[in-house]
């Protein structure tokens, strides 16, 4: 019987041991055609066992490198794509790039800091007026958001005053949702978009009465609801 710890060592584990197996027979034929052949029918093998590498771009192309990767570079065979090699596949990638700038107002953000750049720089008076009520409008609901309290415009205009030198000044004030315990629920104090249940009406009464009161309700006996003496003389 044939154990694992005799076998040699396998390569993707993801196309299993029988894979490997075929790869290393088709290193093993001598005909070009035919090697070139059982290459193509090994590759469709690979695909049908990882379906999953067909909404990868390109998985014919990941496909072919897997191939060469489990015969360790040594299948000769012509391939679509160019073939790779170890020092390729095995290459370190080039160290990324991270912005070495430190935003001034950590607690505001880097995004912030470039829109207020972007307002100073700003001639139009129009455009300017907006860009400070946007601006003023992003510092409230921040605030809002971290400390779930609503913060007064005076607040936020002593910082944009502190922040721009007193180069931006907003006019309206921004509106931001206050937190509320019940929120989601219905509100029919404060008008939380809710309805008012309505008291249900009985079927046979018109305002509220019943048959055998004087209530305004309506009767089903012939003269507006009262006896009428005469009709019985």
């Amino acid at each position: 019987m044939e154990y694992n710890s005799t076998r040699n060592h396998l390569v993707m584990r993801e196309y299993g041991r029988h894979i490997q197996k075929m790869i290393e027979y088709v290193m093993s034929i001598e005909d070009t055609v035919k090697r070139q052949k059982n290459t193509q029918a090994v590759i469709e093998l690979m695909g049908f066992l990882n379906p999953h590498l067909k909404n990868v771009e390109d998985f014919r192309h990941k496909l072919w490198d897997h191939l060469f990767l489990i015969s360790d570079f040594k299948l000769e065979v012509e391939s679509p794509y160019p073939i790779p090699t170890r020092e390729t596949l095995k290459s370190r990638p080039a160290p990324l790039k991270y912005p070495a700038s430190h935003p001034k107002f950590s607690h505001l953000g880097k995004n912030l800091e470039t829109v207020i750049n972007k307002a100073l720089s700003e001639e139009n008076p129009e455009k300017r007026k907006g860009f400070a009520n946007a601006i003023a409008y992003y510092m409230k609901l921040a605030y809002a958001n971290w400390h779930k309290e609503i913060v007064h415009d005076d607040a936020i205009q002593g910082e944009l005053n502190s922040i721009t030198q007193g180069q931006l000044e907003f006019t309206n004030t921004p509106y931001v949702k206050s937190y509320r315990q019940n929120e989601g629920g219905r509100d029919f104090r404060q008008g939380g978009g809710g309805k008012r249940p309505q008291k249900f009406q009985q079927r046979g009464g018109g305002g509220g009465g019943n048959r055998n009161s004087g209530g305004g309700g309506a009767s089903n006996r012939p003269g507006g609801g009262k006896f009428n003496k005469k009709r019985f003389k």
